[in-house]
């Protein structure tokens, strides 16, 4: 069973747009959409368990330029 989640991102001003398009070509990024509100960026992520996850947050999503901060919330069926 994979673990999905989805990321919150809030960008440099202007950057909304782009960094949505460079996160939607990461592997293990099912939707990436970006939005109004206090966040920039909704992002729809999958991986095959919770260190595959943090892994993609930390060393693929967060070090994208434009991006100024993460908010990363699993999916959870109760």
């Amino acid at each position: 069973m994979t673990v999905q989640a989805y990321i919150l991102i809030q960008t440099d001003v202007g950057k909304a747009a782009d960094v949505a398009r460079e996160v939607g070509a990461i592997e293990g990024v099912k939707l990436a959409e970006d939005v109004t509100g206090p966040y920039d960026v909704i992002v729809r992520a999958e991986a095959r368990n919770v260190d595959e996850l943090g892994k993609l947050v930390v060393s693929k999503v967060q070090n994208l330029e434009g991006i100024t901060r993460t908010l990363t919330c699993p999916v959870v069926h109760i």
